[in-house]
């Protein structure tokens, strides 16, 4: 598999994004929700990657560059027909090593609450994420979990 800097310009990275929005808004309520869309995803202080086998699309993910100490992840999504197979956690190592070469101190997140989000709290506590208060300008909602890796 193949991480590329990405666009965001073809078909399958935004039927993936749609689907990453859409099961957001399936499993948190609207004003819960703090995925990045397509503008937000190109601002110049957002990076944003894919990941490929052969030509296949497996997963995306975002570093949003808070100021010179922090990052936060966004937009960390799996395809479907890719489940469980090491994605996101490939990913998620791509983003920290790519925020440690940035000379980020921290990466924080925010993530959903409900059962839905259970399998992304255990990857990123496997990954060292600790859970925390509300980062950056969260404030503290009881539908979002917040976590940080302190690098």
């Amino acid at each position: 598999m193949r991480i590329i800097r990405d666009d965001l310009e073809g078909a399958e990275i935004r039927a993936l994004l749609s689907a990453h929005m859409t099961h957001m808004l399936g499993n948190s309520p609207k004003d819960s929700c703090h995925f990045l869309d397509l503008t937000g995803l190109r601002q110049p202080n957002v990076h944003f990657w894919s990941m490929w086998d052969g030509d296949a699309l497996t997963g995306m993910g975002a570093l949003k560059i808070h100021d010179a100490q922090l990052g936060e992840i966004k937009s960390m999504r799996t395809h479907d027909a890719h489940l469980r197979r090491g994605v996101a956690a490939r990913m998620l190592r791509h983003i920290i090593d790519q925020a440690r070469k940035m000379g980020l101190a921290r990466l924080s997140l925010e993530t959903g609450s409900g059962p839905a989000f259970d399998a992304a709290h255990g990857l990123y506590l496997r990954f060292g994420f600790a859970y925390g208060p509300p980062f950056a300008d969260y404030v503290a909602d009881p539908f979002s979990r917040f976590m940080t890796l302190e690098l």
